[in-house]
């Protein structure tokens, strides 16, 4: 699945997407995001605070629980405030 991430999870991670297929056991945008955490420091920093981290699924808005199977797109963001 193609993973994109925005404004500081970007600039944590240091890439705006990429390619990944992570394991079976990762079933949720909450078990992405905590796979995530571990596969380096700047995951780990970006996603230090899981319960902050908004998700899109093919961009439509999602919560923690929803369900990644046959995603072909996850977009991880910050919280956006608009003006």
């Amino acid at each position: 699945m193609k993973l994109r991430y925005f404004a500081w999870v970007r600039e944590r991670i240091g890439k705006a997407e990429e390619d990944l297929d992570p394991p079976a056991s990762v079933a949720t945008v909450a078990d992405l995001v905590a796979w995530l955490a571990q596969q380096g420091e700047g995951y780990a920093y970006a996603f230090e605070n899981p319960n902050v981290i908004r998700a899109a699924i093919d961009k439509s808005h999602v919560h923690a629980d929803a369900r990644i199977a046959g995603a072909g797109e996850v977009a991880l963001f910050p919280p956006m405030t608009g003006g």
